[in-house]
């Protein structure tokens, strides 16, 4: 585990922001493509696929960020020293980050079943955009091994 000691929540932001980017290109890219394959329909369940990705990507950084918050806190006072700068100035209470994970988890259930109902693309298109994000994140992993390792 000695590795991931100098690995801090900048780290963690800066490699899902790199995440996101590389899912923008791909997104935009793969609806290019099928635009001109499948037509505009598709490409747009595309898009709503990948948006959805990269929107829980970016929830679970928030999730995540604000757990590790709650960590630092708590290792701190158990320490009896005041809370971490990391922490933050103000951290957001639990409640409302885990309000915000779960209405934005309804909000994609609804999204997706008004687009393949109104939408009459191709469901793979859909499928591909969701697992778009998966794509970008492993190959981040993938750079991240490489650089610790070489």
């Amino acid at each position: 585990m000695a590795a991931l000691d100098g690995f801090s929540e900048a780290d963690v932001r800066a490699t899902l922001l790199r995440t996101l980017r590389l899912l923008a290109a791909l997104t935009v890219a793969g609806a290019l493509l099928v635009a001109w394959k499948l037509g505009w329909q598709s490409a747009l369940l595309l898009i709503i696929g990948s948006v959805i990705s990269g929107s829980g990507l970016w929830e679970w950084m928030r999730l995540m960020s604000a757990v590790m918050a709650r960590m630092d806190i708590s290792a701190a006072a158990a320490e009896g020293k005041p809370a971490p700068e990391t922490a933050g100035p103000a951290v957001r209470p639990m409640g409302f980050v885990l309000t915000g994970f779960f209405l934005r988890l309804a909000l994609t259930i609804a999204v997706l079943y008004v687009s393949l109902k109104s939408l009459h693309g191709s469901v793979i298109a859909l499928a591909a955009g969701l697992a778009l994000g998966i794509f970008s994140l492993t190959v981040e992993a993938i750079r991240m091994a490489r650089t610790w390792t070489v």
